[in-house]
C-alpha cells in the first residue's frame, strides 16, 4: 500500500534538522524509516536530528563503521542504522537485531540489507538540490501515508513544486 510522494525544498542545515523535529514530533510508535539519498545528501544529519528531537544528548554517533547505534527515548529505544559498508546482508545476523523491538528504526543505505529489514513505513529521499536539499516522503504502509500527511499539516513551508 502506498501514498501520495509529498516533497520540499530544505534550504540549508537548519531547515533540515527542523524537518527532522517536525518528523519526531508526529512520528508513530513504532515506526520503520528508510533514509535514502547519496553520499553528502543529508541522511545523517535528518536523523541526528530527529534523535536530538527525541530527547537523545551526548554524542550522536554516525553509525557508518559501527552499522548500528542505539539510543534511549520516551517509551522504548532508536535504532540508527547505516548500512553502507554492508557487504552482504548476512552480515546483518551479527547485529543481534532480531528480537530488537525498537520505537524507531532509522535506516540509512536500506537497499543493502534487503528482506533482512523490518517493512518500512515512510521512505525519506534527500537529494542535493543547489545549496539545500530536496526531502520526499514516500509512504509504504497505511501507517505512513498517515504520517506523511501529519507532516505535511505541520511543515510550515508547504509543498515544493
Amino acid at each position: 500500500m502506498t501514498g501520495a510522494h509529498m516533497g520540499w525544498m530544505l534550504a540549508d542545515e537548519a531547515a533540515t534538522i527542523a524537518f527532522a523535529q517536525a518528523l519526531a514530533a508526529t512520528a508513530p510508535a513504532p515506526a520503520v524509516v528508510h533514509l535514502v539519498g547519496d553520499l553528502g545528501a543529508g541522511k545523517s544529519t535528518l536523523a541526528r536530528g530527529w534523535l536530538r528531537a527525541l530527547g537523545v544528548t551526548g554524542t550522536v554517533r554516525s553509525p557508518t563503521y559501527t552499522l548500528v547505534e542505539r539510543y534511549p527515548v520516551a517509551g522504548g529505544e532508536a535504532l540508527h542504522l547505516d548500512l553502507y559498508r554492508i557487504g552482504d546482508v548476512g552480515e546483518l545476523e551479527f547485529l543481534g537485531l532480531d528480537d530488537v523491538s525498537a520505537t524507531l528504526w532509522l535506516i540509512e543505505w536500506p537497499e543493502r540489507g534487503a528482506q533482512a529489514l523490518p517493512r518500512a513505513d515512510l521512505r525519506i529521499v534527500l537529494e542535493q538540490a543547489g545549496h539545500g536539499r530536496r526531502v520526499t516522503l514516500e509512504p509504504v504502509s497505511a501507517t505512513g501515508r498517515d504520517w506523511s500527511s501529519r507532516v505535511a499539516s505541520r511543515w510550515e513551508l508547504g509543498p515544493a513544486s
